[in-house]
């Protein structure tokens, strides 16, 4: 394995954990309605629990309004339970097959709980690129102790992969202030 697939590789987990990033912070609600919302919600259905985007088709027709349409009858009941209890806050309205999901205003206290979340999250995918940064550091260290590098291309590397840390690092910062701009926007 040479070291620039190693620097490859490293890369590649370091855009995992921001797109995992991006995934999270997709999820929280801010102002405007987004079918992501619904993405952690599961509904119990033929005997396990399957993503509701698996038993339903989401829309978004208004600002504040989501439209869930299930396309099996029998699991219009599981379905709306399941966004019941979500702890989303939402209360969702049954019209035949549909679900439709008013999306109340959001008072300031919400708000800060939904930036502490994000924070969290940054905080999460912060810690997921230190370990890949470790990971790095600890195989170049390994490689110019069997002295498969020599000491200056082991410094040259490590100083690589710190500069994609911070960078990676910055990215996340900076996701995390759109964020939490977004969320505080009223």
């Amino acid at each position: 394995m040479t070291e620039a697939t190693d620097i490859k590789e490293l890369k590649r987990r370091m855009d995992g954990a921001i797109s995992a990033f991006k995934h999270d912070i997709a999820s929280l609600r801010t102002g405007r309605a987004s079918a992501n919302i619904l993405d952690p919600v599961t509904v119990e259905a033929y005997g396990s629990r399957l993503p509701l985007n698996q038993v339903a088709n989401i829309t978004v027709p208004e600002a504040r309004m989501l439209s869930v349409s299930v396309w099996d009858k029998s699991m219009v009941s599981a379905t709306e339970r399941a966004i019941r209890e979500s702890n989303l806050g939402l209360n969702p309205i049954v019209d035949g097959q549909n679900l439709r999901i008013p999306l109340p205003e959001l008072n300031e206290e919400r708000r800060k709980s939904l930036v502490k979340v994000a924070h969290d999250y940054a905080e999460k995918s912060k810690v997921a690129i230190r370990h890949v940064r470790r990971d790095g550091m600890d195989g170049l260290k390994k490689a110019e102790k069997d002295g498969v590098i020599s000491q200056d291309e082991s410094r040259a590397q490590s100083d690589r992969v710190q500069k994609m840390t911070d960078e990676m690092i910055s990215e996340i910062d900076r996701l995390l202030a759109d964020k939490e701009k977004e969320i505080m926007q009223v």
